[in-house]
């Protein structure tokens, strides 16, 4: 009887042992698997920003919604912003150049264009500046802490997309969105033999000259109005 009882004794041990064993490998499991649910349900956080050259604001998303707006000044008619979707390539302390701490530089194809701050408060606010998008000193420091390089930011100035507010008669020293679009077109003819880059020089002028010849009219080195609506850059209201 001793023998049987210690014996049952032994079995009921063993027993615990296993389901303390089972239970533990259980609760680690399901820890485990909560862990690894938790590290891929963090999404990353995603920013991007739109200015609006029209309004002088600048829009702050976070993960596709707006929290933040900020206002800014974008570039003359004369010196027109960088209309379209460009990449933050740089983020760095300019210093004095720009009257501003900090800033960001965009991967513009025919010129240095950023987003910076400047001590001119009262240029704030309207279409003031040289082509870059300026903002109070205070506020871009804001941004600069929260926003990456790699960042997307759209610009856009007007409801004619790469136009702008209108078409504008073109010349050899310009640049911008619109000259890129006739670049594009101008090369898809055969005309412009380079890489398209919204700067308007020898070879824009050479181009636009051969499309002149070719279409019998009279051959020009600037772009007017009349020559864009001929090439059926048309815009509609």
């Amino acid at each position: 009887m001793i023998k049987v009882y210690k014996l049952k004794l032994i079995l009921k041990i063993l027993v615990l042992v296993i389901i303390i064993l089972i239970t533990t490998l259980i609760l680690q499991n399901k820890f485990n698997i909560h862990k690894t649910i938790t590290v891929f349900s963090k999404s990353k956080t995603e920013y991007k920003i739109l200015v609006d050259v029209e309004d002088s604001k600048l829009y702050l998303f976070e993960n596709n919604e707006l929290v933040k707006t900020y206002k800014c000044s974008g570039g003359k008619w004369s010196t027109p912003s960088p209309i379209g979707t460009w990449t933050i390539i740089s983020k760095a302390k300019w210093g004095e150049g720009f009257r501003t701490e900090v800033g960001y530089g965009l991967n513009v194809p025919w010129g240095q264009f950023g987003i910076h701050g400047t001590l001119d408060k009262y240029s704030v606010g309207w279409s003031s500046s040289h082509g870059c998008i300026r903002m109070n000193n205070n506020e871009v420091a804001e941004l600069y802490k929260i926003v990456p390089i790699g960042t997307k930011v759209t610009i856009i100035d007007g409801v004619y997309g790469e136009f702008g507010k209108g078409l504008r008669t073109l010349k050899s020293g310009m640049y911008g969105s619109d000259v890129m679009q006739i670049q594009k077109k101008l090369k898809k003819l055969g005309h412009f033999t380079g890489e398209p880059n919204g700067k308007f020089g020898s070879e824009t002028e050479k181009a636009v000259q051969k499309y002149c010849k070719e279409n019998a009219l009279y051959v020009r080195k600037i772009i007017d109005i009349e020559l864009q609506k001929h090439m059926g850059f048309e815009l509609i209201d």
